[in-house]
């Protein structure tokens, strides 16, 4: 296999992987705290005003509905999950994929919060890193919890990838 197109392979599997570890973290508070995730419908209503020229909302609970916005958001999650597994894939390259090391996941996993943080959450209106929220540091160490957990996955998914490999 050539190495542009395992670069995708890794990437994807990894990615998806990790997104997957992510969304079992979400369900695991939800059933023990009680604490719900993102509702990744909102996502995908945000994401379906962008192409009509609008980037920012006051509170996108109240834009518009987007017709297929969950289905959109949830794609949207996954697809960012496999393009930040390639991010980490770029910048240690795919020996990574082949010896996965704790470290490169773990860091990549909570860099990725700059995406909530200062693009998704300002876009949905509760501004930059959940600063409008009610209780802006729950919702920052929520969402560091949530992307930790999907380091680990990054790292869970590249080991499991080497034991088929």
């Amino acid at each position: 296999m050539n190495e542009g197109l395992e670069f995708i392979v890794y990437s994807v599997l990894i990615g998806a992987g990790a997104t997957v570890v992510m969304d079992l973290w979400a369900v695991f508070v939800k059933r023990f705290f009680g604490i719900s995730s993102l509702n990744y419908g909102m996502v995908g209503r945000w994401l379906g005003h962008i192409p009509k020229g609008q980037f920012t909302h006051t509170n996108i609970m109240q834009a518009e509905p987007v017709k297929n916005e969950s289905g959109i958001g949830w794609f949207a999650h996954y697809l960012i999950g496999i393009i930040f597994a390639g991010l980490l894939l770029f910048i240690w390259g795919l020996d990574w994929a082949k010896n996965p090391t704790f470290l490169p996941a773990l860091i990549t996993g909570i860099v990725t919060l700059v995406a909530p943080f200062f693009i998704l959450q300002p876009g949905m209106g509760i501004g930059i890193a959940a600063s409008k929220t009610p209780a802006p540091n729950t919702a920052r160490f929520r969402s560091l919890m949530a992307h930790t957990s999907y380091g680990v996955g990054l790292y869970l998914a590249a080991i499991l990838l080497t034991l088929f490999s």
